[in-house]
């Protein structure tokens, strides 16, 4: 009997839905540090310096983003072992519980030293709930759909995801800024801010009422395999061109969507009601650019696909860069345009990274070996826009130092492509594979 080689979950839509909205939630979560450092540095990091009290702020995100592998490896761990829908409420209601605590911890004038050491252990167990995030969000979607729309869910979700966790933390900032407008914002608009956070609390109970188990991971037939596979043999090798296609994938992100508020903001001098505007639609453009190079990837392959985006994006990448800064903040229209081809390119280049790793392990390693490898390889690429600014004397130098990093960041990223192999249908021939032998099992 021919094994069927593409089951679906009885709720594909509702695993979708949840691995989208848990990696725009978390995303979300995750940077609106970014929109109230000013407040918080007043607040929870006092110091008589200005920019060393923002400082400290930046540095409790960047213990978030380091925190990020191990939560994925601890996380990833139970999701190989118990199941994507269990762990994903946990680290669902982990994150969102996480984010809100943040609004509670009373200031340093109330508490004195405290109140840092508070923000800084909350900071540390959100890092590892995001990381846990990517085990789940990152293998049910993929994993609850037909293979031919594979492509299409990874762009939706890991950069697509990204785009609408941007967006939204763009709108909340607006409406809770027009809500506590000046002072107020500083005292108490930013908590609002953090209390939204509880959004991702709320989907983690869709997730348990909605959202079945992943009909890959039911339908295994292997034990699940030990986290040293990663790390020795063929494995080793493996994990090593899976955080370089991710890292070169990452900073590509980073060092344009990632950087392009602060490009256009101190560098370009982009007015400030206008930047939000062009921030807010390059983050729509980022969603529909991910989902056309997702699909892309289903009919060229994922190697193709990443190739191609890379290939262009070495030239590509650093003219843009170029043209932005040297169109100035007077002339609006040419800097959106050009915003909005540079964030197109470079995620479209990793649009079908997420897809790419799951091909690349088997079901009893994949949550762990996805996770693992695409936190790794974002914590590396993280790391560009803080050496971009150190290696910038001046304001007028960002722009060449941006280029140069892009130059670098696509080449790791095309280099690591070139020596991986094409993974599409790697998913339908471990199931066939799994098939054949729990026939060659079964009693006649």
């Amino acid at each position: 009997m021919k094994p069927d080689i593409a089951p679906r979950s009885k709720s594909p839509r509702a695993a979708v839905f949840a691995s989208v909205a848990g990696w725009s939630f978390d995303l979300f979560d995750l940077f609106l540090l970014l929109y109230v450092a000013g407040p918080i540095s007043k607040n929870i990091f006092p110091s008589t310096s200005p920019t060393l009290g923002i400082a400290a702020v930046f540095g409790s995100f960047a213990v978030t983003v380091v925190m990020r592998p191990a939560g994925a490896a601890i996380f990833g761990e139970l999701a190989d072992r118990k199941g994507r829908k269990a762990t994903m409420v946990l680290v669902m209601s982990g994150v969102g519980l996480t984010t809100a605590a943040m609004g509670l911890v009373p200031p340093h004038a109330t508490i004195g030293v405290l109140a840092p050491i508070l923000f800084l252990a909350l900071r540390i167990a959100q890092g590892l709930f995001v990381g846990g995030v990517t085990a789940t969000t990152h293998t049910l979607g993929t994993e609850s759909i037909g293979p031919r729309w594979r492509g299409l869910m990874s762009g939706l979700i890991g950069a697509g995801g990204a785009g609408l966790g941007s967006a939204l933390a763009s709108l909340a900032y607006i409406v809770v800024a027009a809500l506590f407008p000046g002072p107020a914002f500083d005292q108490w608009g930013w908590r609002v801010l953090f209390f939204c956070g509880l959004l991702s609390a709320l989907l983690s109970l869709f997730v348990l009422r909605k959202v079945d188990e992943s009909p890959e991971f039911q339908g295994k037939r292997q034990a699940p395999v030990p986290f040293r596979e990663l790390l020795r043999g063929r494995g080793k090798k493996i994990l090593a061109l899976n955080i370089a296609v991710a890292a070169g994938g990452g900073a590509q992100y980073y060092l344009t969507s990632g950087y392009l508020p602060t490009l256009l903001s101190e560098v370009v001098g982009v007015p400030a009601a206008q930047r939000g505007t062009v921030l807010l639609v390059s983050s729509v453009v980022v969603v529909v650019a991910a989902i056309g190079a997702g699909e892309l990837s289903e009919r060229l392959g994922r190697r193709r696909t990443m190739l191609g985006f890379g290939l262009c994006n070495l030239v590509a990448l650093p003219v843009l860069t170029w043209g932005i800064a040297a169109a100035g903040g007077g002339r609006g229209t040419v800097v959106a345009l050009l915003c909005v081809v540079m964030v197109m390119l470079s995620n479209g280049a990793y649009s079908p990274l997420m897809i790419f790793l799951n091909e690349r392990y088997p079901t009893g390693l994949r949550a762990r070996g996805t996770a693992v490898s695409w936190n790794l390889g974002f914590m590396l690429g993280g790391l560009m826009p803080t050496l971009v600014s150190l290696l910038s004397p001046e304001l007028a130098d960002v722009p060449s130092r941006l280029a140069m990093f892009l130059v670098g960041a696509t080449v790791v990223f095309v280099l690591a492509v070139l020596a991986s192999p094409e993974t599409r249908g790697a998913l339908d021939r471990e199931r066939e594979a799994r098939a054949a032998v729990a026939d060659d099992v079964t009693p006649a």
